[in-house]
C-alpha cells in the first residue's frame, strides 16, 4: 500500500486503491462507506497527521466525539473492544475504526453483532457474563440518575430472571453460546442492538 492516492482537494490523501479492495473484502462496508469512514477518521486527526491517516492512531477522547458514540452508554466499552492498542487506552487505528463501523452496519450478520455485543457486555473481559457484568449492563441501560436506579432487591430479581432465562448450563454465568442462543430467539435483538452499537 505504498501508493498514496492523489490529494483530495488538498485535504489529506486518499486511500490507496489496493487497500480499498482489501477492506471491502474484510468488512461489511461498501466502497463508498469505506471512503466516507476514511474521511471521517482523517478529520478527527490533528492536521499534521492527516497525510498518513492509515498509520495514525486516534485517541479515545476524539472517537467519543462521534455522534454514534456521544450518547452511547457503552461508549468506553465499545472503544475497549474494538481498539488494538497494547496500552489498553481505547485508541484506534483506521482498521479498528473500520471494524467498529462494519459491525455497526446494517449488513453485518446477527452472529457478528451478537459476538461483539457479548464482548461489550463482558465488562471484566473474562469471557462470561457474570452477576457483576449484568449489574453494570443494567445500570448502563437504566442510566445513573437516582430516580432511574434500581433498588438492590429489584436488581437482584432482574439478574435472577436474566440468568434463569439464559444460563442453560446453570453455572451462574452466561457464556457466548448461551448469549447467542438468547439472541437467536429474540427477533427484535438487531433493532435493540442499534442502541448498543
Amino acid at each position: 500500500a505504498e501508493a498514496a492516492g492523489a490529494a483530495m482537494g488538498g485535504s489529506g490523501s486518499l486511500l490507496p486503491r489496493e487497500a480499498l479492495s482489501e477492506y471491502q473484502e474484510l468488512t461489511f462496508l461498501s466502497k463508498q462507506e469505506i471512503l466516507l469512514a476514511y474521511k471521517r477518521f482523517s478529520e478527527l486527526l490533528p492536521k499534521e497527521e492527516r497525510e498518513n491517516a492509515c498509520s495514525a492512531r486516534l485517541p479515545e477522547s476524539r472517537i467519543l466525539t462521534l455522534p454514534e458514540l456521544r450518547a452511547n452508554p457503552f461508549q468506553h466499552q465499545i472503544c475497549r473492544v474494538f481498539s488494538t492498542s497494547v496500552e489498553g487506552d481505547g485508541s484506534m487505528s483506521f482498521e479498528d475504526f473500520l471494524d467498529m463501523l462494519s459491525v455497526f452496519s446494517d449488513t453485518a450478520t446477527l452472529d457478528i453483532k451478537s459476538h461483539y455485543a457479548f464482548r461489550i457486555f463482558d465488562f471484566d473481559g473474562d469471557g462470561a457474563l457474570d452477576r457483576k457484568d449484568l449489574e453494570k449492563l443494567v445500570n448502563c441501560l437504566t442510566g445513573h440518575g437516582e430516580e432511574s436506579r434500581l433498588s438492590t432487591a429489584e436488581m437482584e430479581q432482574l439478574i435472577q430472571n436474566i440468568l434463569e432465562e439464559s444460563d442453560i448450563d446453570k453455572d451462574g454465568t452466561i457464556n457466548l453460546s448461551e448469549f447467542q442462543h438468547i439472541v437467536s430467539r429474540s427477533p427484535d435483538f438487531t433493532s435493540s442492538f442499534k442502541i448498543v452499537l
